[in-house]
């Protein structure tokens, strides 16, 4: 073997090696569909998450989110498609699935006759961590549980009892995190705080992440997946979603209170207010013209109209899930 040929197969083992780094610590989803009845509450989505992403993962209530997440951590079986966490098959060892998952569920189920620090040491014991005490001081540190930390989790806050669910799914140090609603009940303090646990996390772990929070979102999240209707109807980096695709706004408020008809032949729009709406459009200035005309004919009051280049996420969610 010449020296060409062994650098060429070792930089290959290399590639390798990373390519398996990144796959393993990645959450893949492929054709995921959940019926129940009539309804397909997950219809055929995909989905891949690599590590190092802190994804968003929005939707209207009832939109496949929850069950989605359920799905991916074991406690749900899907009726078609496939899911891998960390290069491992759920539905056929979910058992090893759930030593890579930490998830913080939408109901936080606790016990609330336990102490914090009892309740972080079982849940220790049930993930088979080594040095549990440890772990336990860890995870009631980085979730600044401190304080209340010899309280029983029933005498807690809300929003405490909020911090020891996302201790618990912390305390085995897992590689994918699944949080549903991690900051309710929290106040804005707390939020923060818990804002940097779950960006500084995200730095080695794949985190998905749901909250009908939107500016949270915006502040944890580069990427974000929105499903409505049990479909993917947007996946893509924040950036993109607020800058490049949607730049161009038109935006009317009228006195009175009208409906979508009063604006027939022009793009649908986002209503933003009982008498606000949102016209995205490539030509603005036409789109500008054509509602003068309209407000003349109907013989209605404006207060204001003016265009918007810079669009915020809930624009784009509005736009994505709104009924046609």
């Amino acid at each position: 073997m010449d020296v060409l040929e062994f650098v060429f197969n070792h930089l290959l083992s290399f590639i390798f090696v990373a390519f398996r780094y990144l796959y393993i610590m990645s959450i893949t989803i492929k054709g995921l569909t959940k019926v129940y009845g009539e309804q397909k509450a997950v219809n055929n989505i995909s989905i891949h998450i690599n590590k190092g992403e802190i994804v968003g993962f929005l939707g209207p209530n009832g939109a496949g989110k929850s069950t989605t997440m359920k799905i991916i951590t074991g406690y749900l079986s899907p009726d078609e498609g496939t899911v891998e966490v960390a290069g491992i098959q759920v539905a056929t060892n979910p058992i090893a699935t759930k030593k890579k998952i930490g998830y913080l569920p939408e109901a936080n189920p606790l016990y609330y006759d336990m102490y914090v620090r009892e309740y972080l040491a079982f849940v220790a014991g049930v993930h088979g961590v080594a040095d549990v005490k440890g772990a336990v001081e860890k995870v009631i540190s980085l979730t600044g549980l401190t304080l209340e930390s010899r309280k029983k989790t029933g005498q807690l806050s809300k929003g405490y009892k909020q911090r020891v669910g996302l201790a618990a799914a912390l305390i085995h140090n897992p590689e994918v995190l699944i949080l549903d609603e991690p900051t309710s009940g929290l106040d804005p303090n707390q939020i923060i705080e818990i804002r940097n646990v779950i960006k500084e996390q995200g730095k080695d772990k794949t985190v998905l992440f749901s909250s009908h929070i939107l500016q949270e979102v915006e502040a944890i999240c580069d990427r974000i997946i929105i499903i409505n209707k049990g479909q993917i109807v947007a996946d893509d980096k924040l950036n993109n979603l607020t800058g490049n695709k949607l730049t161009n706004n038109v935006v009317i408020e009228l006195q009175e209170h009208v409906d979508e008809t009063v604006f027939t032949g022009l793009p649908t729009p986002i209503k933003a207010a009982s008498n606000k709406w949102i016209f995205t459009t490539d030509n603005p200035d036409l789109i500008r013209k054509k509602l003068m005309e309209i407000v003349m004919r109907q013989n209605l009051t404006i207060i204001s109209l003016t265009n918007e280049s810079n669009i915020n996420l809930e624009t784009v969610f509005r736009q994505v899930t709104q009924t046609k």
